[in-house]
């Protein structure tokens, strides 16, 4: 049930509003605003934080049915039955998503404050930061699809700003352009099911298509669900649609942890869960949403285990972890609500390693090879303690983050079937190997620096986030275990079973030994004679693992080509026969005009002789007529 709200929830959107506001006046101002740019950027999430903490302090205050508060902005479109307005939601799962957004997006504005100190367009940058956290707070505040579709939009030119942001690089230029055409196919799906939504209920607000969507038949429920996967797919960098989330490494690190930890990746997520009720209608959809989660968490981890860039490394983590997310919201309500908990917990450890990533790079000028590091936790103590956070969360050491929400995921995984659960905790297996390597190249071993680097800690505007975040890795997990089962279970349509604190059944332990038999393989296959550079190898998995499972060439047998040929066969038609039709019409009326114009020759007598011609013929035509 949702209420609506005239009193302190009005002012919900100026969340939107500050951030977008200060990208444009940095971007309009120009050089002029140089020197202060970056400062006054690094407010603005700060104060949507602010605003978002103090509703979701009031939220906490009501009772459950009374959580969901609607706040009217002004009416979009009125025509005929339909009336689409612009407004916002402001529930429990939104909420959740806003503190993430802004908590974690403000301390990387902080951070970046140091790592693109020496950039000259720092400001453009931070503009455009901004411009992404506004259009990410659009997305999940928004109350209806259409204005969602907006601020989905505003995601993705705002990834393809700062994925491109070096755009003198080549590579740089085309990994923006990739994302932003890939992710234009699922976009497709989202438009597709905003018209479905309008022919089957007359409306695209949540309310109404949670309060229709159990009339649906079973076919335009199945089909309304896949539109909406195909769409996740795309945002949240899903198999088949996850080819250009390795190629975003190409932009500012701060971009990476962003894009990665706190907002784009996460809005398929919050699309599906927030779709819930459609889905309780389709087992098939669901089914789908779970397998393609389940698949996309097993490529991540390969892709993972492969790779010599820090940074790619822990994209393919990214790709594996959001396949965590998408199998449970295939699972369920219950399995919505783990979704929502691992997305949160998430946001920290992965931000926390990311922007530890950038660290390294910052120490190590800009080197992103593995294999060039090694013992740099004796030169970054800072960087190296609160990435080792993130790593122990992610690999789900008990008492961490990532322990108590991934877990839950691997056991709803086998209470939905013996295949997804075997699968989930083969991931868990693959992680903590790769994320080991990770540690023993990057941080462990021998140093095996370049003669002309000299690795350094970063200071403090870099460091600090990296402590608060390496504090939540560990504990954000243990406050929110118990918790948030109830807080999502209006938003998603059931409450998640109580455990305790310290709850480790059987597929728990099975687990833990998987965990730890995954660190054993990592720390054993890479704690002696580390090469300076990365060994030639004719393994297939290795092979296929560097080659992003060689998803972009599946991409250029099956799209691009057959796109060109055609492409190709289009422009050979319209060239031959539209346009040789319009030129053919034109060269015979040329031709007939050239014969015609010599008879307009100026002498009266020519012209009186074909009068008299032509009233012989007209004549001739009439008897002969008439004799007929």
């Amino acid at each position: 049930m949702t209420v609506l709200e005239t009193g302190l929830f009005n002012v919900a959107w100026l969340m939107i509003a500050v951030p977008l506001v200060v990208a444009g006046l940095l971007l309009v101002l120009g050089r002029r605003s140089d020197s202060w740019g970056h400062l006054l950027a690094t407010v603005a999430p700060i104060v949507s934080f602010v605003i978002g903490l103090v509703l979701f302090i009031d939220l906490l205050g009501r009772d459950g049915a009374s959580r969901a508060v609607e706040v009217g902005v002004y009416r979009f479109i009125d025509a005929g039955s339909w009336d689409l307005r612009v407004g916002l939601l402001v529930d429990q799962l939104s909420i959740l998503f806003v503190l993430l957004i802004t908590f974690v997006g403000s301390l990387i504005h902080i951070y970046a404050i140091g790592y693109m100190a020496h950039d000259t367009d720092r400001r453009r940058f931070f503009a455009y930061l901004n411009l992404f956290i506004a259009a990410m707070l659009t997305l999940v505040l928004a109350d209806n699809y259409l204005i969602l579709f907006v601020g989905w939009e505003g995601v993705g030119l705002a990834s393809y700003l700062l994925i491109g942001f070096w755009f003198g690089r080549p590579a740089a230029a085309r990994a923006g352009n990739k994302a932003f055409i890939m992710n234009r196919i699922g976009d497709l799906g989202l438009v597709m099911a905003i018209f479905t939504m309008l022919s089957q209920f007359g409306s695209v607000r949540f309310a109404d298509v949670s309060a229709k969507a159990s009339g649906l038949t079973s076919s335009w429920a199945t089909l309304l669900g896949f539109m909406l996967l195909l769409a996740a797919c795309g945002k949240s960098a899903q198999v088949p649609l996850q080819a250009w989330l390795l190629d975003a490494m190409e932009g500012p690190t701060p971009v990476s942890a962003l894009i990665h930890a706190a907002t784009m990746v996460t809005a398929g997520v919050y699309l599906v869960v927030r779709s819930h009720e459609i889905y309780a209608q389709t087992g098939a959809a669901s089914l789908a949403v779970a397998i393609v989660g389940t698949v996309t968490l097993l490529f991540g981890a390969w892709i993972g285990s492969a790779k010599k860039d820090i940074k790619k490394v822990l994209a393919g983590s990214t790709m594996s972890q959001i396949g965590y997310m998408m199998l449970a919201a295939g699972l369920g309500p219950a399995g919505a609500a783990l979704a929502i908990f691992h997305l949160l917990t998430h946001g920290f450890f992965k931000a926390n390693m990311f922007l530890g990533a950038g660290s390294v790079m910052h120490g190590t000028g800009d080197d992103t090879d593995m294999y060039h590091f090694g013992a740099l936790s004796k030169v970054m103590p800072i960087t190296f303690w609160t990435f080792a956070c993130g790593y122990l969360a992610i690999i789900g050491i008990p008492g961490t983050s990532g322990y108590f929400s991934k877990d839950h995921i691997i056991e709803a995984a086998f209470d939905k079937g013996a295949v997804f659960g075997v699968l989930a905790l083969i991931g868990a297996g693959i992680t903590a190997y790769y994320m080991t390597r990770l540690m023993m190249l990057t941080f462990l071993g021998t140093k095996r620096w370049r003669a002309d680097v000299h690795p350094h800690e970063s200071p403090a505007v870099m460091t600090i986030p990296l402590v608060v975040l390496a504090i939540l890795s560990i504990l954000a997990g243990a406050f929110m275990n118990n918790w948030i089962g109830d807080w999502l279970a209006p938003a998603t349509g059931a409450e998640v079973e109580h455990v305790g604190m310290w709850h480790m059944g059987v597929i728990g332990v099975v687990t833990l030994v998987v965990v730890i038999l995954g660190i054993l393989a990592g720390w054993l296959l890479n704690r002696h004679d580390v090469p300076s550079e990365e060994p030639e190898t004719h393994d297939p998995l290795l092979v296929a693992g560097r080659h992003d499972l060689f998803g972009d060439d599946v991409n250029d047998t099956v799209v691009v080509k057959p796109g060109r040929w055609l492409a190709g066969g289009v422009a050979g038609f319209d060239h031959s026969v539209v346009d040789g039709l319009v030129n053919g019409a034109g060269s015979v009326t040329t031709a007939c005009s050239q014969i015609i114009r010599k008879v307009q020759n100026g002498y009266v007598r020519s012209y009186g002789l074909m009068m008299v011609v032509g009233v012989l013929v007209v004549g001739l035509v009439v008897v002969l007529g008439r004799m007929a």
